[in-house]
């Protein structure tokens, strides 16, 4: 990594998208982050999203993919998640603007007479409030990256469009930089690439005063240089200036497509700063992605939201990153917690029940963690996957039908191995009593938990409502558990483990939202590890 370099004014990049929505806007935002990064600079990232929700708490993961938590307890979408992983950085509240967000405050204002009687408008006054959110994001970076949200033309996200073209006014255009990511469909019956839904996102954009700096058109093959020169031509913008970014096999194989095209060379011009990037960890980390070992350990993922790859995309790309670093070819089965029996589990070299709300699904998840404890196979439970384990464990240990109160039982049930404590509060958030974002921790002196964290004391993110209820620590000890760490105080259980066992470690946090690809998890790590 290069020395840190300091910058005299904040840059801005700006990134946005067209044809349609999931092209990658976060990704190549990430990957022109990244290779930022690797110069030195102090980068910074935030997510701007036209949907009228005020956060990500309540959006349904199947169709939107996994809700991420900041440091400081703000539900997010996935997008956040990937500018952690390629930057190696904490987000937070400040990198997330919805629009549901601003109307509210700006209401809220209004409503208290903070107008002074004079008319609320999109125009200046949302536009300005979104434009206050980016400067605030920005505090103190050398470089901040902005994606919008949406597809451009989009009618919910034009009030974002107009911010940022009113931005460079603010700043100095020579202080922003615009990308558009558009996607150009491959037609397989006439064997050929169509750039007109490309050209007609461009002209959109072009329509709402906005000329990008750098186009990146994402295909679903490499595309012919032909391709890049038309976009070029019709958007009037230089060819170097146009990156063809196919589907490759790993996503952090971006930042090295970006860097063999001209786009280094307008990175370069935009800081002042001609100096090549330290990719070298990078280097080292996509080799082990891209090798095939000799061996392959089979890890069983027991999920209640199947049929979107994104719902758990920190776990799983935890689980990669672990497996390239432990160099082990990752085999991860999908197993729906609704439907799995014993024999669904046998054949696994581990076990990982990640989160969740509801009973859906439970009664898989509870069988999951019992299997594991009886087998001996390497199991990691993530939040619902401690719940479930002490459910589990209880149940050996003699709790008959042991329960939790989030599954339907009576809070006055004699078996409620997970409860809501008397008078539990938690951060003020939509979930009420949800405890959200970094806690802290301290850990058993000599477990297993400790021994792999290297410390007695940790800080880990957290998204959950119901706490382990310690009147069934004897049961669940019986059954095959001990607790490994607590809350500061001790009130809270925060690990559990399985002494004599492979590897059986269960935290009530969300360890995976502070996994990075060059720096995985330690528990992940350990994890992958036992289960070759």
């Amino acid at each position: 990594m290069q020395k840190n370099k300091k910058l005299k004014q904040t840059k801005y990049i700006f990134v946005t998208g067209g044809v349609l929505s999931g092209v990658g806007k976060g990704i190549t935002a990430a990957s022109m982050g990244a290779i930022l990064k690797a110069k030195g600079y102090h980068v910074t990232m935030q997510k701007c999203d036209p949907y009228l929700n005020v956060d990500a708490g309540l959006l349904n993961p199947v169709e939107h993919g996994e809700c991420f938590v900041t440091a400081d307890g703000v539900e997010t979408d996935l997008d956040l998640g990937h500018y952690e992983r390629f930057l190696d950085f904490e987000t937070s509240k400040y990198s997330i603007t919805l629009s549901g967000s601003i109307f509210k405050e700006l209401i809220d204002k209004e409503r208290s007479g903070g107008f002074n009687g004079k008319t609320v408008q999109l125009v200046p006054h949302f536009t300005n409030l979104v434009q206050e959110k980016i400067e605030r994001a920005s505090a103190d970076s050398d470089i901040h990256i902005v994606e919008i949200g949406g597809t451009i033309g989009d009618y919910e996200g034009l009030s974002f469009v107009e911010a940022i073209r009113l931005f460079a006014n603010k700043v100095g255009r020579r202080n922003c930089l615009y990308i558009s990511v558009v996607y150009v469909p491959w037609i397989n019956t006439s064997k050929e690439f169509k750039t007109k839904p490309a050209q007609n996102a461009l002209k959109d954009l072009r329509g709402f005063g906005i000329i990008p700096d750098i186009v990146c058109t994402r295909t679903e093959r490499p595309a012919p240089k032909e391709i890049q020169e038309k976009i070029a031509a019709f958007a009037g913008i230089d060819k170097d200036a146009v990156v063809n970014l196919p589907d490759i096999k790993s996503v952090y194989d971006v930042p090295f497509n970006v860097l063999k095209s001209g786009v280094l060379n307008i990175l370069n011009d935009f800081v002042g700063d001609d100096t090549r990037p330290d990719m070298s960890r990078w280097e080292k980390f996509s080799k082990l992605r891209n090798k095939e070992f000799k061996k392959t350990v089979k890890i069983g993922l027991v999920a209640k939201y199947v049929g979107n790859n994104d719902t758990y995309m920190c776990v799983t790309e935890a689980l990669k990153a672990s497996a390239a670093w432990n160099e082990v070819n990752l085999d991860l089965v999908w197993k729906n917690a609704e439907e799995v029996t014993e024999k669904d589990l046998e054949g696994l070299d581990g076990i990982v029940v990640p989160g969740g709300f509801g009973v859906r699904g439970v009664e898989g998840k509870i069988l999951a963690a019992k299997y594991a404890l009886e087998h001996n196979v390497p199991y990691l439970g993530l939040c619902l996957g401690l719940q479930v384990a002490c459910i589990a464990s209880a149940r050996l240990g003699g709790v008959k039908n042991a329960n939790s109160e989030e599954f339907g039982a009576s809070a006055k049930a004699k078996n409620n191995v997970i409860y809501i404590m008397e008078g539990q509060k938690g951060k003020e958030s939509t979930g009420g009593t949800m405890r959200l974002g970094d806690y802290p921790a301290k850990l058993v002196k000599g477990s297993k938990t400790a021994e792999i964290y290297g410390s007695a004391k940790v800080v880990e993110r957290h998204r959950h409502r119901y706490e382990v209820n310690q009147k069934f620590l004897p049961e669940i000890e019986k059954g095959g558990l001990k607790v490994s760490g607590t809350s500061p105080d001790g009130t809270l259980v925060e690990f559990v483990e399985a002494p004599g066992k492979k590897f059986f470690e269960a935290t009530q946090a969300h360890p995976e939202f502070k996994s990075r690809p060059l720096h995985p998890h330690p528990l992940f790590l350990e994890f992958v590890k036992a289960c070759k």
